[in-house]
């Protein structure tokens, strides 16, 4: 998607972490990162395998704190720059589901967004630039290392652009918005299988972030301009190749040569892309992946 060059952006929903160091009980060591890398791309409340964060204590380096994005003005600066790309995706999702979570009858709250560089420790545990972005649920906030779109192309061979980085954040902002709605509680994400709760709720995320981009053209930015310009069919196309490329087959069948239903975490390619468009094109009420029958999925 191409934001409206005149829309306003007023700031302070991304925020940019330095590096962190964990100190003090609880440390959080290489198999919380192993279940990062397992968990790469996926928003899943991971708390149960690191352990929440219990007894971790966290210092920034020169004990800075996370600061906003302050660049970012207008939809110009989200063309031009990643970071206010960020920006403006965030404003942009914020208002879509400051509404659309009251027509779902959830109380809705914004979450944090984080950006940072190389590593950092969060409620969910230690992360690195090769964790992917996720969503911590005990944070109620997002990270993301921006090299990760990189990775997106390079690695999952996506073909890229500005809505497929777009839709890695929507994606993690419905993992939010299953939060809030208690999706989390209510569903067992300990197990693999084309049909487990782990599938269901990813797949919801995707078609939630589906539905931003099918109203993201009339949101309004701050000064009653779209964020967005007409989105184009090529567009979606893009954010469709991202939803694909990390598939649970596409994955499996890359890195070992075959593919396991039985350990399905987050639906297939197919499957990815279909609830995206579901979304998309009927909107976020259609979005129940929970109640389904497997072959539905």
């Amino acid at each position: 998607m191409t934001f409206n060059d005149d829309s306003q952006l007023s700031g302070g929903k991304v925020k940019r972490r330095g590096r962190t160091t964990a100190i003090g009980g609880g440390a959080v060591g290489v198999g919380a990162i192993v279940v990062f890398l397992i968990a790469q791309f996926t928003g899943v409340d991971l708390t149960g395998l690191v352990g929440g964060g219990d007894g971790l204590t966290t210092i920034q380096d020169g004990g800075q704190q996370a600061e906003p994005v302050q660049e970012c003005r207008t939809g110009r600066d989200a063309n031009a720059d990643v970071s206010c790309r960020m920006e403006g995706a965030a404003e942009s999702l914020d208002a879509y589901w400051t509404t659309e979570a009251r027509a779902l009858g959830t109380s809705y709250t914004t979450p944090d967004f984080y950006l940072f560089t190389g590593s950092t420790d969060t409620g969910c545990g230690a992360a690195s630039a090769a964790t992917g972005p996720f969503y911590c649920p005990p944070d109620r906030a997002i990270y993301l290392d921006t090299d990760f779109y990189d990775d997106l192309q390079r690695t999952y061979g996506a073909s890229g652009g500005p809505l497929a980085q777009m839709y890695v954040v929507a994606h993690e902002w419905g993992h939010h918005v299953q939060q809030l709605q208690g999706t989390f509680a209510e569903t067992d994400r300990s197990g693999g299988g084309a049909a487990s709760d782990s599938v269901r709720v990813e797949l919801q995320a995707d078609c939630y972030a589906g539905a931003w981009v099918g109203d993201a053209a009339t949101t309004e930015s701050a000064n009653g301009t779209t964020f967005f310009e007409p989105i184009t069919q090529a567009q979606v196309a893009d954010a469709l190749s991202a939803a694909s490329a990390v598939g649970d087959d596409s994955i499996q069948e890359r890195a070992t040569g075959r593919v396991d239903p039985d350990s399905f975490t987050h639906g297939t390619s197919e499957q990815r892309q279909r609830w995206f468009e579901r979304g998309y094109e009927q909107g976020a009420s259609r979005c129940d992946t929970l109640s389904v029958s497997g072959s539905q999925l």
